[in-house]
């Protein structure tokens, strides 16, 4: 599939550069394994204007919304390669066999990408009951059995929103107490909550199982040194998250910290690669100024496509899209 633009991560850089891109007419897609990254592990923003107080998730949401609503598209999977195209522009390979992903553009904006468990059956599974997104797929598990793996407050909030969906819900830590948030898990172990959510303490995951789709999860219980057996049809990996650049490496320069390394227009020491956020050698790792390199990356983008064309570059991006039939600036 083609496109003009694609766009490696789906938090505030991404999303915000899918938003602008798409605002100028430019056929975007967005490729992550989850919508928010790093935002979805606080409850509280109180530094994004012009919200003086707003859910990490929330706020996420939000961005997502605004991009999708100027027509940015999105694919829920991992990028596994990135090349060069023979003809120009680049090429994305994910793990989802049956696709691969062409457009003049790239940037990447994946930022910390959520870490995986290394298991058995994981990237086999991955996408087919696998997920690192509650929100993105959890609507997919109504009345289903799943389990949450991990620790802390991603893994209690994605817990706190998978349990209005799913028939059962385990929630599988490798201590001896849910570790968090009180609250959340004060409203997790609430009486009302235990006939459909179960804790499993001090255990791991040593295999998941299945065929064509997640069917079972093999544990291993640190104390009783004993496995088991638990029946799911899907699992949420809430592992926290890792910067990866190696699949980059190649493609653009990188700094000591494995930071891609860009300049004021948000480019790359490649043609046609811009890079935004976290990801970069920008050192404040802010919502906000990831927000602004996006916009900063996207409008780059659109300027190096327009150049190509032989076409006159922007400076703003200022036109009103209220009626579609509009040219208003």
């Amino acid at each position: 599939m083609s496109y003009d633009v694609l766009v490696v991560g789906g938090a505030s850089a991404g999303l915000t550069a899918a938003m602008y891109a798409s605002r100028q007419s430019l056929k975007t897609l967005v490729i992550t394994k989850d919508i928010g990254g790093q935002a979805l592990l606080t409850n509280a923003i109180e530094n994004y204007p012009p919200f003086e107080h707003i859910g990490g998730f929330e706020l996420m949401q939000k961005f997502e919304q605004q991009a999708r609503n100027f027509g940015a598209e999105f694919a829920y999977e991992e990028v596994l390669s990135i090349t060069h195209h023979e003809g120009g522009g680049f090429i994305i390979k994910t793990n989802n066999k049956d696709k691969e992903y062409s457009g003049y553009v790239l940037i990447l904006a994946f930022g910390k990408t959520p870490r995986d468990l290394n298991v058995k059956g994981e990237k086999e599974l991955n996408g087919r009951g696998v997920s690192y997104c509650a929100v993105c797929d959890g609507p997919f598990f109504k009345n289903k059995k799943v389990a949450i793996v991990g620790a802390g407050d991603p893994a209690l909030e994605a817990a706190l929103y998978l349990k209005e969906l799913a028939s059962q819900l385990y929630i599988i830590h490798s201590t001896d107490k849910p570790v968090g948030s009180e609250e959340s898990i004060d409203l997790l172990q609430n009486k009302d909550n235990n006939h459909k959510i179960s804790f499993i303490s001090n255990s791991i995951v040593k295999s998941i199982n299945g065929n064509s789709k997640v069917e079972s999860l093999t544990l291993y219980n640190s104390k009783t040194k004993s496995e088991s057996k638990l029946d799911v049809d899907g699992i949420f990996v809430e592992m926290g998250y890792v910067a990866r650049t190696d699949i980059v490496k190649d493609l653009v320069k990188l700094n000591d910290n494995k930071e891609i390394i860009v300049d004021k227009y948000c480019g790359t020491s490649a043609k046609g690669i811009f890079a935004a956020g976290d990801v970069t050698d920008v050192p404040y790792k802010q919502a906000i100024i990831s927000a602004g390199q996006g916009a900063i990356a996207a409008l780059s983008a659109y300027n190096y496509i327009q150049r190509l064309k032989g076409k006159p570059a922007i400076k703003a991006d200022w036109k009103s899209l209220a009626n579609k039939n509009s040219k208003t600036w």
